[in-house]
């Protein structure tokens, strides 16, 4: 299994950013797909999931109404929009997957397979 992230950049306060995570070695069906964050000296935060079949998401409510998960089967991909940024949404973004789909799969140590990460960085 593989996943591969990538979109991550500088933005001002109010920009807009579009991450991606490619994956592969997967079957989809019967995952769950997630995003999560770490800023430097803290904890990885849960950002947002969505289950592969059926498309349903999730988001934390620091995000919510700002970020979308969102994925293409056809490209095996998933995907961060993220609008109305702040300098408190800076940190490393990393993608990742959880066999699985039952529960509420926001906590890092349910997921099996984790991408190298991406940096945003929101100036004010």
């Amino acid at each position: 299994v593989q996943l591969q992230a990538c979109g991550g950049g500088l933005v001002q306060a109010g920009g807009s950013l579009r991450l991606s995570c490619a994956a592969s070695g997967l079957t989809f069906n019967g995952w769950t797909m997630g995003w999560f964050r770490q800023a430097p000296g803290k904890e990885r935060e849960f950002v947002a999931r969505i289950i592969w079949s059926g498309g349903w998401t999730y988001h934390a409510d620091s995000v919510k109404g700002r970020f979308t998960i969102s994925r293409d089967g056809a490209m095996n991909t998933v995907f961060l929009q993220m609008t109305n940024l702040k300098p408190e949404d800076t940190a490393v973004y990393y993608c990742a997957a959880s066999h699985g789909s039952a529960g509420t799969r926001d906590e890092a140590y349910e997921y099996d397979y984790w991408g190298q990460g991406t940096q945003v960085t929101v100036s004010s």
